[in-house]
């Protein structure tokens, strides 16, 4: 064994394995990007590269299960950032018709980069404007110049508000546009193999900006092809309204309707069901994205995550971050569940280890990937998180390194690793073109924002 070892991280303070095992003064052996051993201080193996987490917490990789990283290039946009959910879409829906490849490829480079620094080494992320071709494309392109594990969602609207719905026509397509670089992605770009860095799922943006062949001819694409689905759901009370007004039915009625209830399907938000929705949404295995800090800002509402885990549903964590959240740390989202959580139900609703979790297996659950994604077992893929907490932040926490992680913040990624390669080193990306795509990101932010 000590030969073949590439990469050994040691000496952890604690070593969290998955939800069930946690080693003190760990380690954790990588070779080929897929862990092959664990184990206690004195029984390490000799690697051709060694990391120490000398004092620091080892955590299998945080996952985001719902972004909007184009969505960085026009964060915390003054005239939008105090409306409700639809103030806010309506504002910045003007905007976004001005997306473009470029603006695809810089947006979601700074985006995976901030979330390597907010140890999260998978993603999802949901684009749903097109007023382009090869936006998604662009993206992936993104995800591999970095080596970032990614899971790209076919966004996609239809409905305009000149047919009754909240975006303008400039971001929306027809129904055959919509199915046929939706088969053109999976066929170019989804990777089913295990181990796979990219991933394709379809994702029409919401009840109230497709129709319902679209979501209907979605859910047998995605059927046909075995690849995931994705929607937002239940996410605002004005949603209830739009859908029994137009479709005679509550949200979670027309989903099922549509052929959207099943284990293939993860949905973000689903702040918004009754309580025989819910056992409905169990009963078939779909999964939900929490995000913590968008439901704080937008102040709509949360998920009641601690029943929704009783009932058996995957719930994983989504940072939402360049949305309505304009951050993209998982750490910090993960945090946000801790407290909402306990927010909602007091001290025993939810711990530091509910909350790691929910942005780790849970994560993986939704995306489909709980055998080698979320958990650092042999035979996971090699994706973890080396956490540094400043002395004085720890200073007196000597008990629980978990507990601390989450309550004695902030903490930030000292050491990220994907697949088995370092790609956050002493708390900075190693990103060789991250300079040059910074300034890119800025021209192109100021070009949409108008000469802000």
């Amino acid at each position: 064994m000590s030969s073949a070892v590439d990469l050994l991280v040691k000496d952890a303070e604690l070593l969290v394995v998955d939800g069930e095992r946690e080693i003190p003064g760990g380690w954790v052996a990588v070779t080929g990007g897929r862990v092959t051993a664990v184990g206690a201080g004195g029984s390490e193996p000799e690697a051709s590269t060694i990391l120490s987490a000398s004092g620091r917490l080892v955590t299998p990789g945080l996952i985001n299960t719902h972004h909007h990283i184009y969505q960085n290039l026009t964060r915390s946009y003054a005239p939008a950032v105090n409306g409700t959910l639809f103030d806010w879409l309506t504002t910045l829906y003007p905007l976004w018709a001005g997306l473009d490849e470029e603006a695809a490829y810089v947006s979601a480079y700074v985006g995976m980069a901030e979330l390597l620094m907010g140890g999260c080494t998978t993603s999802s992320d949901h684009l749903y404007v097109h007023p382009r071709p090869y936006l998604v494309d662009a993206e992936i392109r993104a995800a591999r110049d970095i080596g970032f594990r990614f899971h790209a969602t076919r966004g996609s609207m239809t409905r305009s508000v000149e047919d009754g719905g909240l975006p303008p026509r400039s971001v929306t397509q027809s129904t055959d546009e919509v199915l046929a670089d939706s088969e053109r992605l999976i066929k170019a770009h989804h990777d089913p193999e295990p181990g796979a860095l990219i991933r394709v799922a379809l994702a029409p943006c919401s009840p109230f900006s497709v129709t319902k062949d679209v979501m209907t001819a979605t859910a047998e694409l995605a059927e046909r092809y075995d690849v995931r689905l994705h929607t937002h759901l239940a996410e605002d009370r004005d949603e209830d309204t739009y859908c029994l007004e137009t479709y005679g039915c509550r949200p979670v009625e027309y989903f099922e309707d549509t052929g959207w209830m099943s284990d293939r399907t993860w949905v973000a938000h689903c702040i918004y069901p009754n309580d025989d929705e819910l056992r409905r949404l169990a009963a078939a295995g779909v999964g939900v994205a929490h995000c913590p800090s968008s439901n704080m800002l937008i102040g709509g509402g949360t998920a009641r995550v601690k029943e929704m885990r009783e009932l058996g549903l995957p719930v994983g964590i989504g940072c939402d971050g360049s949305a309505s959240t304009d951050h993209a740390s998982l750490w910090m989202e993960t945090r946000g569940a801790l407290l909402l959580g306990r927010y909602r139900g007091g001290p025993g609703a939810m711990t530091a280890r509910d909350a790691l979790d929910i942005a780790t297996r849970g994560s993986a659950r939704c995306l489909g990937r709980a055998d080698e994604l979320g958990h650092l077992r042999p035979g996971a893929c090699a994706d973890l998180v080396v956490w540094d907490l400043h002395e004085v932040a720890l200073a007196g926490a000597l008990s629980d390194p978990v507990e601390a992680w989450l309550r004695c913040g902030p903490a930030r990624a000292w050491t990220t690793v994907v697949g088995g390669r370092v790609l956050v080193e002493r708390g900075e990306p190693v990103l060789a073109g991250l300079r040059d795509v910074l300034r890119d990101h800025e021209r192109v932010a100021r070009r949409m924002q108008r000469g802000v």
